[in-house]
């Protein structure tokens, strides 16, 4: 399944990278998720993603077939803020169906499973599972 093509720059840039890289570069997109518009910073207005050993928190929106993607992580959780940065750079402003179509372990293409725990990869997909369960929701409705 293909990604869209945002998140495959982003794919691509790490696959081509060496391992000793990856780290570094994952962590360079601690800073990309902005913060969170003021209706959404009541503690309800976000659903926890209870897999994640972080408190972590996801909304989706979407309008005219767009989706809009905001988090919330604490800023002592790097590694899984960097990987919501990466989600926001590379999905962020994508069509429903791009986001459905991304393939839950795409970040393996990344070459992050070499370089990740099991259990943060673990909450890695359960982000990417919660962002599709909440786009499809959307979209039913």
């Amino acid at each position: 399944m293909p990604v869209p093509p945002q998140l495959q720059r982003i794919v691509d840039l790490f696959a081509s990278a060496p391992e000793n890289l990856l780290v570094p570069a994952l962590l360079d997109y601690v800073d990309k998720i902005p913060p969170l518009p003021d209706e959404l910073s009541s503690a309800d207005a976000l659903e926890r993603v209870q897999e994640c050993q972080s408190p972590f928190f996801v909304a989706t929106r979407v309008d005219d077939g767009r989706v809009s993607l905001y988090f919330d992580a604490p800023k002592e959780a790097p590694t899984t803020r960097s990987y919501a940065g990466i989600l926001y750079s590379g999905l962020n402003g994508a069509t429903v169906e791009e986001i459905l179509d991304v393939p839950s372990d795409f970040y393996l293409q990344m070459g992050l499973g070499r370089v990740i725990t099991p259990l943060r990869l673990r909450g890695m997909s359960a982000i990417l599972a919660t962002i599709k369960r909440q786009v499809r929701e959307h979209a039913a409705a």
